[in-house]
């Protein structure tokens, strides 16, 4: 393969090479955390450059440690970046096949039960903030580290490739620096055992970095210049592009760091925002509603006085802030919904909630004795239809107007026996019965706690 015309770039790709087959003769499993951004993309780079150099020598080195390239999908990722990681990874996979190089992609989500939207319009968890950023663990840090685990299982340890850099700030390298060990490329992970990381990266500038994207050919085949313009486009200020000339066309670009289109962990979304004013207009929508959630956040019409435990959620001064209270979950809800088929008119490809997690908010809604909203319903009043091919409500109207006349004289029966049908029903949906008894139970004692009353 060409040489890089950068001695520096040249000695990480050798030092990856010894580190690979030499420095290592174990076969533990190489883990790339590849976001799509540009460092995961130069990292991905340079580790199959240097597989490839491997491969072509004159004894052509047998390539048995795995390298599986991870990316995480928090489901609510910046449509934009989504789409263009989606195209990436299956150029990946595809050339990873045809080279006869030993990638593997493998795509982590959450859990049902801890999507953003089953958090947050289910269990009526806050928007995340800086006082409580419940999303890090729960959408990205969990999926990863299951899908690590399992091959810490499976071989022993693993060794995590980061393309973290000394210089993207002060604290990160603290950190890094903080796990390193003298003398040795790879340091202990700070939170999982048997676990090793390697960031070959960490001494390269930023020019640096988008010098190897824009001078050196992407080895999957795929164009670069493509992840050049949406840096450049999401660039809000321009103290933020570094001057990277390398032909006329490339004048500057952007260091903006992209993540979940719904994050209110910053009080402005400056990357979606220059995104729509370089001509993302459709986008427009989304930011309006997570400036709508980042504003009514501590709205205490909004919060319960008690928490999820049944503790207390009580400011001094008076002001709840226990959970999203039942009412404001539907309406954002409905306010999501609405959004989603605004968006769909020109992205109809884009799905902002998926049917799962729907279903899974009325189980959530169920298990907190919600029912005077219904998740079916406000997606009928949306789209004029059922929720893809599901009815949540298991009773058709001649069964609803039978049992009305046999609960007439007592209608809160009829209500009840209505609540514990759509507890069995959404227990169904969701293919697990798990925690159905003690659900049937706690409807029954409430019920009878109000009888009583």
């Amino acid at each position: 393969m060409t040489k890089i015309k950068s001695p520096k770039v040249e000695s990480i790709i050798n030092e990856i090479i010894d580190q690979y087959a030499y420095a290592d003769t174990t076969d533990r499993p190489w883990i790339i955390g590849f976001s799509g951004g540009k460092d995961s993309t130069v990292l991905l780079t340079l580790v199959w450059i240097a597989l490839k150099r491997l491969r072509e020598l004159p004894n052509p080195f047998q390539l048995r440690r795995p390298v599986y390239v991870v990316c995480n999908d928090t489901m609510v990722e910046n449509p934009i970046i989504s789409s263009y990681v989606s195209e990436v990874l299956a150029k990946i996979d595809e050339e990873a096949r045809a080279q006869n190089v030993p990638f593997y992609v493998k795509q982590t989500t959450p859990k049902l039960e801890e999507t953003y939207w089953i958090n947050v319009l289910g269990k009526g968890y806050p928007v995340p903030s800086n006082s409580f950023r419940w999303c890090t663990t729960k959408l990205k840090i969990g999926p990863t580290s299951n899908f690590l685990l399992d091959q810490i299982d499976e071989k022993g340890e693993a060794i995590v490739l980061l393309g973290t850099r000394y210089e993207e700030s002060k604290s990160r390298e603290r950190s890094m620096k903080k796990h390193e060990i003298r003398g040795q490329r790879l340091s202990k992970h700070n939170s999982t055992a048997n676990t090793y990381v390697y960031a070959p990266l960490k001494d390269l500038m930023l020019e640096e970095i988008w010098y190897i994207i824009n001078t050196v050919p992407s080895p999957w085949g795929f164009d670069n210049s493509i992840l050049f313009q949406i840096y450049s486009d999401a660039s809000a200020d321009d103290y933020e592009c570094p001057t990277v000339v390398t032909n006329k066309e490339h004048t500057s670009c952007g260091q903006s760091r992209f993540g979940c289109w719904t994050c209110t962990v910053v009080k402005k979304d400056k990357s979606m925002s220059a995104l729509i004013d370089n001509g993302q207009e459709w986008m427009r929508p989304l930011l309006n509603f997570r400036d709508k959630m980042y504003a009514e956040r501590n709205d205490p019409d909004n919060r319960s006085e008690e928490g999820r435990k049944g503790n207390v959620a009580v400011t001094e001064d008076g002001r709840p802030y226990g959970p999203y209270v039942a009412k404001y979950r539907a309406r954002l809800l409905k306010e999501l919904l609405q959004l989603q088929k605004t968006v769909q008119e020109t992205k109809p490809h884009i799905k902002l909630i998926t049917n799962q997690e729907l279903i899974a908010i009325q189980v959530t809604w169920n298990r907190d004795m919600i029912f005077d909203w219904n998740v079916g319903q406000i997606y009928r009043e949306v789209y004029g239809k059922d929720i893809s091919t599901t009815n949540i409500n298991s009773l058709n109207q001649t069964e609803n107007r039978i049992l009305k006349e046999v609960c007439e004289d007592e209608m809160e029966y009829f209500d009840l026996i209505d609540n514990l049908i759509s507890i069995q029903e959404t227990k169904n949906l969701m293919l697990s019965k798990y925690g159905l008894h003690n659900d049937v139970e706690r409807r029954i004692e409430a019920f009878l706690k109000e009888t009583s009353s």
